[in-house]
């Protein structure tokens, strides 16, 4: 008392070291969110019910198993909506390191999750197509189940522009990650080689579909690498608070 300084508080400074490590994990628990869920659309729904080239067969398909569909449909658009806040706490967490960097990094992964939001339409239209409106009459079942097969592959264009946005996500991401000294580095590599794979793989689609299938196992197995032990690291570990700290307060003085 009277001297002028103010002691320290212990349990202030602790909260303070946790904050971003609260943050990480946080951000890590909805980015195994939109992992699940995209595995649930991709290899529980799509890959169950869409017949490669036949229209007829998907078509049935969905409409035999039509509370499956929808509910893949509910899971793509609540991982969308997680994509919002993972964003601004990885913001939060490696905005210091390169502002624009950063703010490149939200740019690239609000704009893709816009679009891929966009497609999600196209996925949605097949249970209208095939749905039982008196309107629906005018036209053959032959013609519906075209109309509905061309929708998923509306979406699919969709999705494949969606990723490479995402594809320069995490090569921006992984560059920030290098860049930091409280978290594993190598994780930020693997990210952005998995970004480039993401951009290769929705061109190659674009330029020559079969060349894109032809890619997509080696970006299956390099997300193996790069987003899940991203995903694990920050759910697990956390970052490294104190080092955090001191990279904030070194490029906040420099």
């Amino acid at each position: 008392m009277g001297t002028g300084t103010i002691a320290a508080d212990p349990a202030r400074d602790e909260s303070v070291d946790r904050s971003p490590t609260r943050k990480a994990r946080f951000a890590g628990m909805l980015y195994l969110i939109v992992i699940v869920g995209g595995i649930f659309a991709e290899i529980g729904v799509r890959a169950r019910l869409v017949v490669t080239g036949d229209a007829a067969a998907t078509a049935q398909n969905i409409v035999s198993h039509a509370m499956l569909y929808r509910v893949g449909f509910a899971v793509e658009v609540f991982y969308l909506l997680c994509n919002v806040p993972i964003n601004l706490l990885l913001y939060d967490l490696f905005g210091f390191i390169h502002r624009r960097a950063a703010l490149l990094m939200l740019a690239f992964s609000f704009v893709g999750t816009a679009i891929e939001g966009v497609s999600l339409l196209a996925h949605y239209a097949p249970l209208v197509i095939l749905g039982k409106a008196t309107y629906l009459a005018a036209f053959t079942p032959q013609q519906l189940q075209a109309a509905a097969y061309s929708s998923l592959r509306l979406f699919e264009g969709g999705f494949a522009i969606a990723l490479a946005f995402f594809g320069f996500f995490c090569i921006t991401l992984g560059s920030l990650i290098a860049r930091s000294t409280f978290f594993p580095r190598v994780i930020g590599w693997l990210l952005a080689l998995q970004g480039s794979l993401y951009l290769i793989n929705s061109f190659a689609s674009f330029i020559s579909p079969a060349a894109g299938a032809r890619i997509f196992p080696f970006l299956a197995a390099s997300s193996l690498g790069g987003e899940i032990s991203f995903c694990l690291w920050l759910l697990v570990m956390g970052v490294n608070a104190p080092r955090w700290r001191a990279q904030v307060s070194s490029m906040v003085t420099a």
